[in-house]
């Protein structure tokens, strides 16, 4: 009698030589025919070397090899190769905003793309605890929401949040809710943030998406496109740091030789280093003015020297006279 499974055995089939098998681990006619019988179907060597062509045909590529007087089959090709795969797991892991639940749910699913044997070798390297993770489960539900709202040309609501100092969520404008317009999302400093037109302010705001809560996609339809197109959104990295927006200026920066690499992995290519006296060089780059960027500046050690303008020496002088240690 003909088991119930028998019209899954092609599914089947494609699973068991993707999960079990890879370049160095094969499986013999018997195997196969065996594993198909754990799911209860009933295979003939016949019907299987047809079911591998057609797999091979498909795509998920079946190759054979000779040992011995026993032929073994395994699948060939992966959609990631392992270094590939190795790095997305890097990326997951390393990333903020990604909870420790969810971080373990993306890296099983990543594993599934290739054979268990690479899987338990991944796995074995996966290391999660320990990390500094977002514990908003929310913030892929939020990052759904916006994507639904910019297909639709629509604005959304969401009440924002910062931590006190107890460590609790304590909501801004008293807990009123925004309302603003989205147009992009950026991703910075391994964060996500929203590039919006708020209703309110009538201007573009920034704000961290992990600290969104409440979010809902309104009826209205988006306003502020021509604020938002103003925004070259491939120079945001650059000119913000850690998304402080603000007015962007040419500022004017001296920096001995050494901090070329610094400069250029900051501000792009198409800056321009000009030599200034022996060992150092200046460089005038457009940037959003803000304490975070003259923090960066201050972190640098002296390498990196603001020239002008004037007003924003000024500016990293009282920064630097309120910076105290108690």
């Amino acid at each position: 009698m003909r088991r119930n499974n028998q019209k899954l055995k092609l599914l089947y089939l494609a699973r068991i030589m993707q999960e079990q098998t890879d370049e160095t681990h094969a499986l013999s006619m018997p195997e196969i025919i065996a594993e198909l019988a754990r799911h209860d179907i009933d295979a003939q060597r016949k019907s299987v070397y047809d079911d591998l062509a057609a797999l091979d045909d498909f795509g998920i590529e079946i190759q054979s090899k000779r040992v011995g007087p026993k032929t073994y089959y395994y699948c060939a090709n992966r959609d990631f190769e392992i270094a590939e795969l190795k790095f997305l797991v890097d990326t997951v892991q390393s990333s903020k905003f990604i909870s420790e639940k969810k971080t373990r749910e993306l890296i099983q699913k990543l594993e599934k793309s290739i054979s268990s044997y690479d899987a338990k070798l991944i796995n074995r390297e996966v290391k999660v605890m320990g990390r500094v993770k977002n514990m908003n489960e929310s913030i892929y539900y939020t990052i759904d929401a916006i994507h639904t709202a910019m297909s639709e040309n629509k604005a959304i609501e969401f009440r924002y949040f910062s931590w006190n100092v107890k460590g609790e969520e304590e909501f801004r404008r008293d807990g009123a809710f925004y309302t603003v317009s989205p147009w992009a999302l950026h991703f910075d400093d391994e964060r996500y943030y929203l590039i919006a037109y708020d209703h309110d302010k009538k201007e573009i705001r920034h704000y961290r998406v992990d600290k969104m809560r409440n979010v809902s996609v309104l009826e209205k339809k988006r306003m502020g496109k021509t604020e938002a197109n103003k925004h070259d959104k491939t120079k945001l990295n650059a000119q913000c740091f850690r998304m402080y927006g603000g007015d962007v200026h040419t500022v004017t920066l001296k920096c001995k030789d050494e901090m070329a690499n610094v400069i250029i992995d900051q501000f792009g290519r198409d800056v321009r280093l000009r030599p200034a006296g022996e060992g150092y060089f200046t460089v005038r780059v457009d940037v959003a003015v803000s304490d975070q960027f003259l923090g960066w500046v201050v972190a640098l050690g002296g390498k990196v020297k603001v020239s002008g303008p004037e007003w924003v020496k000024e500016e990293m002088q009282k920064l630097v006279a309120n910076t105290f240690v108690e």
